[in-house]
């Protein structure tokens, strides 16, 4: 090659070595330009933002960047702005139906304050007549020989003899067949009145028979002889009772009712009533009375309701139930499966408008057996979790969300026998065995949302999985005890090597 031609091909390559220095540079400084503006592009593409890291199995503690945990041998794990909360947790639609859970919304209801009651049904003492005698005699007959007999007005009951009766009686006919004066026989008739003669046997000397000195007592309303108080051939004499009829056309119902209940009563109060025996026979009735005593032994109060017997079927001793109807009035009320009462307070788990669950302490008024009156904390329209509150809370309290509920139940409580009796399986590697545990190598765990990582597990018993070595490639079953987790079973699935 010519001198000439060793000059053109020196140029050459200068020329093209500078050309790709200066397109590397400008290339470089295009990606640069590049990076800066990443963030800006991934925020303007809406791109999930990390509030913090943290570790699932210890989620208390928060880290500003990812790395390796402190306390387990695995990653950081991010949580992001849109699936955190301060006061609720989110749980995704697969967790809730494998957890079961039910949710109802918070309503406003017409709710009647009535209540059931049993009561006994007693006389109406108001209705009880006393037959007595005005006169010394002697109880010649007996008609009604028994308590208890049902009489009717007017039905004959006894018949008495009254020997006083014979002299004034007999004076009565004397003047009439001498033909005395008005006076004189008006007179003698007075007499006979005073001594409660009746106005029969008076006209009967007057009409100028016989005097009579034996009448017979009746009836004077339907009833029962709730009182036998004499016998054939006994003497009697003025103010003696010698029978007590009871009436029957109404009865009443006497109820035990409880302090709490006997606020809510007041007089003229309607009552249904059927029988405890027949619910079939039903009755109507009024509450008449509160008997101002207070049972010290069953803090009780006696209610006396008059219920209405026309027909007489209902008979002293027998037991009727009462549905005493109460006042009616708008209350917000919420299913009572869906409170949490701790002894201290109650609480429910709202479910918010973003789907995030946060429990709310709630103030109760009355029990109305299937639901409650909420007095605070609820508002119309909330909607409550009615079944898989206590799996929430562990969803809530695993991902540390839901530090409120702690004081709720307090952490010395036992585990449920339900959480405790949940078994995990997975499958992994011995990386480690010690005298109280064994330290596996496992992966994903989907259940319980573990990333695959390294961590130790209890063993059940020093001497329990004693053939197991490291490096064997194990499946095993473990469970939650306590704030640690115990293995149930491990089955070798490969030798160590």
């Amino acid at each position: 090659m010519s001198r000439l031609q060793r000059s053109v091909v020196a140029v050459a390559v200068a020329l093209a070595i500078g050309g790709a220095f200066y397109l590397g540079r400008t290339t470089a400084g295009g990606g640069d330009a590049a990076g800066a503006n990443a963030p800006v592009q991934a925020a303007s593409t809406g791109e999930r933002r990390v509030l913090y890291w943290h570790d699932p199995m210890n989620p208390g503690p928060r880290f500003d960047k990812p790395g390796k945990s402190p306390f387990m041998d695995m990653q950081l794990q991010p949580v992001y702005a849109d699936e955190s909360s301060e006061t609720g947790v989110k749980v995704s639609s697969q967790v809730q139906q494998n957890l079961g859970i039910r949710t109802a919304v918070v309503r406003r209801a017409d709710v009647s304050m009535s209540f059931d009651a049993v009561g006994t049904v007693q006389f109406d003492e108001r209705l009880n007549v006393a037959v007595q005698t005005r006169t010394s005699g002697y109880l010649e007959r007996l008609h009604v020989r028994a308590p208890m007999e049902r009489v009717i007005k007017g039905q004959a009951l006894a018949t008495v003899f009254a020997p006083e009766w014979l002299g004034p009686l007999n004076d009565i006919v004397a003047l009439k067949r001498s033909g005395a004066s008005a006076d004189l026989v008006s007179a003698a008739k007075e007499r006979t009145r005073a001594m409660s003669i009746p106005a029969e046997l008076v006209r009967q000397a007057e009409a100028g028979g016989a005097p009579q000195a034996r009448y017979t007592l009746v009836a004077p309303a339907n009833g029962v002889v709730a009182e036998l108080g004499v016998r054939e051939g006994v003497a009697v004499s003025p103010g003696m009772t010698l029978f007590r009829i009871a009436g029957l056309e109404k009865v009443w119902a006497v109820v035990e009712v409880p302090e709490a209940q006997a606020v809510r009563l007041a007089r003229g109060q309607k009552v249904a009533a059927a029988l405890q025996a027949d619910p079939a026979r039903t009755f109507t009735g009024t509450l008449q009375d509160i008997l101002p005593q207070v049972n010290p032994s069953t803090r009780t109060l006696q209610a006396r309701f008059e219920v209405d017997n026309k027909g007489g079927r209902l008979i002293p001793g027998m037991l009727l139930r009462l549905q005493v109807a109460g006042a009616t009035a708008s209350r917000l009320v919420v299913p009572a499966e869906a409170v949490i009462r701790t002894g201290t307070r109650a609480v429910a788990i709202v479910r918010q408008g973003n789907g995030a669950f946060e429990p709310r302490e709630v103030k109760l008024g009355a029990d109305l057996g299937e639901q409650l009156e909420v007095t605070g904390g609820l508002a119309e329209g909330d909607e409550v979790v009615t079944s898989g509150q206590f799996l929430v809370d562990s969803e809530a309290r695993l991902r540390s969300v839901l530090g409120s509920m702690a004081a709720a139940q307090p952490a010395s409580a036992p585990a449920s026998a339900a959480t405790a009796s949940v078994t995990y399986s997975a499958q992994g590697r011995v990386d480690g065995v010690d005298a109280d545990s064994l330290t596996l190598s496992h992966g994903p765990i989907a259940e319980l949302k573990w990333p695959a990582m390294t961590m130790p597990f209890n063993k059940p018993s020093p001497t329990a999985f004693a053939d197991v070595k490291v490096g064997d490639v194990v499946r095993f079953e473990f469970r939650k005890k306590g704030e640690a987790y115990e293995l149930v079973s491990v089955h070798r699935a490969g030798a160590a090597k």
